[in-house]
């Protein structure tokens, strides 16, 4: 049976993935010219997108997004929905690398622990869902303070204070500075022993398709253990885990996860 496809929602979207940050306002005739449609139908468009708040009009003609996409963005990451959506993924990078795995949101200038698969060895470390964790000193932090804006990346080192942990704990700024760019660049963070000694961790980001960092994905384990052989097999498999989350976000496959 052919799927039940509505063209008019689909072109609405069309409509609605125009917007760019180089491109923050649209008039009929943009539509019109970028979609193909005659003018008075690119004018429906528009309006009808206005009527459901998903569009505003800035000037007689001119349109930008609404903050009902906010709304929406709000409500996705709400209760436990993003936690439940990575924890098969979690579930499947562990029972792989036999070490335990985690998945964070980025709240309060904290990473907390959203979800979480633990390892079936004799000596683990316990990380609890809810559990709040420094952001300067620890993998997932680190990731999330390489993949958010520069000003708020900014605002955070001027108003948090940087401890020291241990002896490897970085607080130089300049010293942080350079990490911080090199995580960007390289799309991974490695904690080895920055807030406890003798805890080794790696953590990437989970991004949407406009480059948004929604969430971080660990593995994370005694530093005897996650030795750098270790550290590159669960990057592998952390970086496969991130893909399929990202694509499982908007309705695709999801192979390779397993429970």
């Amino acid at each position: 049976m052919a799927p039940q496809i509505n063209a008019s929602v689909v072109k609405a979207f069309q409509v609605l993935k125009l917007f760019s940050d180089q491109r923050p306002e649209l008039t009929a005739s943009d539509v019109a010219n970028e979609l193909g449609l005659n003018f008075v139908t690119a004018h429906r468009f528009l309006k009808t997108l206005e009527h459901v708040g998903a569009l505003v009009a800035s000037s007689k003609g001119v349109y930008r997004l609404g903050y009902v996409f906010a709304d929406l963005g709000d409500r996705v990451l709400q209760n436990d929905a993003l936690a439940r959506l990575v924890q098969p993924y979690l579930n499947a990078v562990t029972a792989e690398i036999k070490e335990a795995s985690m998945a964070t949101v980025f709240r309060s200038d904290m990473v907390v622990c959203i979800a979480r698969a633990t390892s079936q060895r004799s000596l683990s470390v316990d990380i609890r869902i809810g559990t709040q964790l420094e952001a300067y000193c620890t993998a997932h932090g680190k990731t999330w303070l390489a993949h958010m804006p520069d000003h708020e990346r900014e605002r955070y080192l001027e108003t948090v204070a940087r401890e020291r942990f241990t002896d490897r704990t970085i607080i130089d700024r300049q010293a942080f500075d350079h990490e911080i760019a090199q995580i960007r660049e390289q799309g991974y963070a490695v904690n080895d022993g920055e807030r406890e000694e003798g805890i080794r961790a790696i953590a990437v980001p989970v991004r949407t398709r406009a480059g948004r960092m929604i969430a971080g994905l660990s593995v994370f384990g005694p530093s005897t253990r996650l030795t750098d052989a270790v550290i590159d097999d669960a990057l592998l498999k952390l970086r496969e885990a991130a893909r399929a989350i990202e694509a499982s976000l908007y309705g695709g496959e999801t192979d390779g996860v397993h429970g």
